[in-house]
């Protein structure tokens, strides 16, 4: 797993495929954009599956382990974010606060509170189950009492009387796309900022790939197919959400509208080769399963009958039986530092 750090350049991006997990983790998750929850969808960190379906309607309960293990996939990638994070922060700038918002099952707020040995880490999410899962994660890690919990709905109380509080470090992944307004989004996390906290925010990267082009079923390049429909599932979830506004994914300019500094972007690769154990392959099976549940209506026929292969678990050319399935993407982490109040005035 290799890691590249880079200014982010001033001029925009335009829009990336790395939607959510993948997501992760996605998996790590992510906390609920009011009413529905933002864990499950696209290519990223810990991957949380490619299909936007109704989130209303999922039960974050019983994806717990999924969403747990696809972040346990991504570790090595979620180690390095998260030593690069702690390498922003020099001696004279103590982290005594974390915020991770969205944080599903907790792998990554455990994470960063063993990278901020002094910090308590605080785990943010519209699912009490998956908070649950976060102490429990905590508790046999060694981190009780350093870890805790907060329900929240995003972005409604992520401010004002009932909000989550200042930290000096603010993580989010794959969540931010999962509100309508995300400059609204960024200037709100922005805020929950001492001076000289820094926001980092996992959004974009790389979709994961876990087939060969050729796989024996159906026609060559099925991958490449699976992205443009989860692209087409992804806006018009985009398009669906309460106060859905048009913005140009340039997330740097972004963190820089939202009064930040120093912005920064840093990419890490999630290598797992083939073959993938017991437990990549169930995660990917559902992941398949999953999206060939929520984005069948922009696949041809041939393509879901070689979906339908692919998630049969009896069948040798399905991912749980054939030798060639792994697991390959990229999480792009963008950052920027609140000035401190004097920096801040001299700048306006």
């Amino acid at each position: 797993m290799t890691t590249h750090a880079h200014h982010a350049p001033a001029g925009p991006h335009g829009h990336d495929s790395g939607h959510g997990s993948g997501h992760d983790g996605p998996v790590d998750g992510h906390a609920s954009p009011a009413p529905a929850h933002a864990h499950g969808h696209g290519h990223g960190h810990g991957d949380h599956g490619q299909g936007h379906g109704d989130h209303a309607d999922l039960d974050w309960s019983v994806l717990a382990d999924h969403l747990e293990t696809g972040a346990e996939l991504h570790l090595p990638a979620h180690r390095r974010i998260a030593d690069h994070l702690g390498a922003l922060f020099g001696p004279d700038r103590p982290v005594r606060r974390v915020l991770d918002i969205g944080s599903g099952p907790g792998v990554m707020t455990c994470l960063l509170a063993e990278a901020f040995p002094h910090a308590e880490a605080v785990a943010v999410d519209g699912s009490a189950a998956l908070l649950d899962r976060t102490l429990a994660r905590a508790d046999r890690l060694g981190l009780a009492g350093r870890v805790t919990a907060r329900h929240a709905r995003l972005p409604e109380d992520l401010s004002g009387d009932t909000g989550v509080g200042t930290a000096d470090l603010v993580w989010t992944s794959k969540t931010v796309h999962h509100l309508g307004d995300q400059q609204a989004a960024l200037d709100t996390l922005a805020g929950a900022l001492r001076p000289g906290g820094v926001l980092a925010v996992a959004e974009g990267g790389l979709p994961m790939r876990f087939l060969p082009r050729d796989i024996g079923v159906g026609r060559p390049g099925l991958q490449s197919r699976l992205d443009a429909a989860h692209e087409r599932s992804f806006q018009d979830m985009r398009e669906s959400l309460p106060g859905s506004t048009p913005v140009v994914e340039d997330w740097a300019a972004m963190l820089r509208r939202a009064g930040l500094g120093d912005v920064r972007s840093f990419t890490a690769l999630v290598d797992v080769p083939a073959p993938l154990d017991d437990a990549g392959r169930a995660f990917l099976h559902l992941q398949l399963s999953r999206l060939r549940e929520n984005t069948g209506g922009f696949l041809d026929a041939g393509d879901l009958r070689t979906l339908d292969v692919l998630v049969d678990p009896a069948s040798e050319a399905g991912v749980l039986l054939r030798p060639d399935v792994f697991l390959l993407s990229a999480v792009t982490v963008h950052t920027g530092v609140r000035p401190h109040d004097g920096a801040r005035r001299a700048a306006s």
